[in-house]
């Protein structure tokens, strides 16, 4: 586990812009068994591309895009790990990764970004292609 005061600014990059933390395997279960409607989850990191792509991405495609989850989630690989293997299994097939991002339509998966799709790439391009999976998935 990472100490807590190191990611704490890692946290409210997301926290600050609307985003609800799950920290337990019986938040996410809860909420995916029974919310209907959509839901993006953020598999926060620590690591570079984190920083540089998946968090200002995920911010600037929230501010840009009409259309929008109904919930905005996450959780911080490394230290909330009873909630990242739970939304691990949720996604499956696909493997493990963090940074990583999955959006849910009535408790299903309909998309997933995982870390091979956000390195690389910078905060605009991962924005965008929130904005055009938005677009198309969200009321």
């Amino acid at each position: 586990m990472y100490p807590e005061e190191l990611i704490a600014p890692m946290r409210a990059e997301l926290t600050d812009a609307g985003f609800q933390e799950f920290r337990t395997s019986q938040e996410v279960d809860d909420h995916l068994k029974s919310h209907k409607g959509t839901t993006l989850i953020v598999v926060n990191s620590v690591c570079g591309c984190a920083a540089g792509a998946a968090r200002p991405g995920v911010r600037y495609a929230i501010d840009q895009s009409e259309k929008k989850p109904d919930v905005l989630a996450t959780v911080f690989a490394g230290n909330d790990k009873d909630a990242v293997d739970k939304v691990r299994e949720y996604v499956l097939p696909y493997p493990p990764s963090s940074p990583a991002m999955a959006l849910f339509k009535n408790g299903e998966l309909v998309h997933f970004i995982e870390r091979h799709h956000i390195e690389g790439r910078n905060a605009q391009m991962i924005g965008d292609h929130l904005v055009e999976v938005f677009q198309h998935f969200c009321e």
